[in-house]
């Protein structure tokens, strides 16, 4: 029998969330004691084999960044080896925290990818127990200008390509997205037609801050990307971006999500801009494109009716692979809600949690 999964992280720890099918009415466990107080900037779950693999990175304020994993939905975690994770000495660097963990494709059930603070990108071949840097990237000639965003320098978003091991894109803040085609050997900037406005040439090589990017299993080669003003599509892989934000109360934001069996169905989070970074008219709202971003809808139904100034964070909106779309967001007031009809109507799942910062979701089982 099935069960839906809700991994959601917190400044202060790991809550886990349980569902039957239906997804209406949810159980949540945490704080998990082996993360109680820990920063968990990073969940994942890979669901490529028999038995599902969930991960947490996790930042504990003593023992530094460490990814974790759990082969029973989180009853139990495995400690990861010492050095498990962290930048080689002639590096002369230190790694700050997890930011994204993410499996590899369906033919490499062994690859786990992961993105850190400083920039950087990893790779494990042994299921996400032991991280190798990936030095075509981190020995980029760009990377001494890449800046570091209002959360710090940080490769947030991984896109393994689903079915050539050899092609992977990655965004970054700031630095804008790159990509490789021979496994991580080189990379590229991606960022034609991605606006900078905050550079004397609004339209940089490299640079651009995005806050987040997404794409479609089945159409990997048309992706979105939420930037610091701008929502854009690619068509071709991130070769030129295009501006989808026409019809949005707001440009700016920080997740965005695609619908699991929709490539056209796309699910953003408005915001203020800048100063304020608050929900747009202070509504909580998720804003869903059917067309690729043609046009835009507000999701409103069971979400709060009242003022709310609470944003979503990149990480903390995700959706499910269930026949009926599951849509999940956190908020950084401590409020999970959850989606069963593909962000028609909502439940709360949770209140009065430490400030969200991530969460995934699995139909298991």
């Amino acid at each position: 029998m099935s069960e839906t999964v809700l991994l959601i992280g917190t400044k202060k720890g790991l809550w886990i969330g349980r569902s039957d099918a239906a997804r209406r009415e949810w159980t949540l466990d945490g704080p998990v004691p082996q993360f109680e107080m820990q920063g968990v900037y990073a969940v994942g779950i890979d669901t490529r084999g028999d038995q599902p693999r969930v991960f947490v990175g996790g930042t504990s304020e003593h023992w530094g960044p460490a990814v974790f994993h759990s082969d029973d939905l989180g009853k139990t975690w495995a400690e990861p080896p010492e050095g498990s994770i962290g930048f080689p000495k002639d590096a002369e660097t230190s790694l700050e925290r997890v930011w994204q963990i993410q499996p590899g494709p369906a033919d490499q059930p062994g690859v786990v990818y992961a993105g850190s603070e400083p920039s950087a990108l990893w790779k494990s071949t042994d299921g996400g127990v032991t991280f190798e840097l990936v030095r075509g990237l981190w020995d980029h000639p760009h990377r001494k200008e890449w800046g570091a965003g209002f959360g710090g320098q940080a490769i947030h978003t991984v896109l393994p390509h689903p079915t050539d091991p050899d092609r992977v894109s990655v965004a970054m803040s700031t630095g804008g997205v790159y990509r490789t085609t021979d496994g991580g050997e080189s990379w590229s900037p991606a960022n034609q037609g991605i606006k900078a406005y905050f550079f004397p040439d609004p339209y940089p090589e490299f640079g651009q801050c995005v806050h987040k990017m997404a794409a479609h299993p089945d159409v990997p080669d048309r992706m979105f990307a939420q930037n610091h003003h701008g929502v854009y599509r690619s068509d071709d892989g991130g070769a030129i971006w295009k501006s989808i934000a026409d019809g949005l109360p707001s440009d700016f934001g920080f997740p965005i999500a695609v619908h699991p069996h929709e490539p056209e169905t796309v699910y953003v989070f408005p915001l203020v801009a800048d100063g304020n970074r608050i929900p747009t008219d202070a509504k909580c709202r998720v804003y869903r494109s059917r067309d690729a971003g043609s046009t835009w809808e507000a999701l409103t139904a069971g979400l709060p009716d009242v003022p709310s100034y609470a944003p979503v964070l990149r990480d903390a909106m995700c959706t499910d692979s269930a026949k009926s779309a599951g849509v999940y967001l956190g908020t950084r007031d401590g409020c999970v809600y959850a989606s069963a009809d593909a962000g028609d109507t909502w439940t709360e799942v949770a209140r009065h949690l430490p400030d969200v910062l991530t969460v995934r979701a699995a139909v298991v089982g």
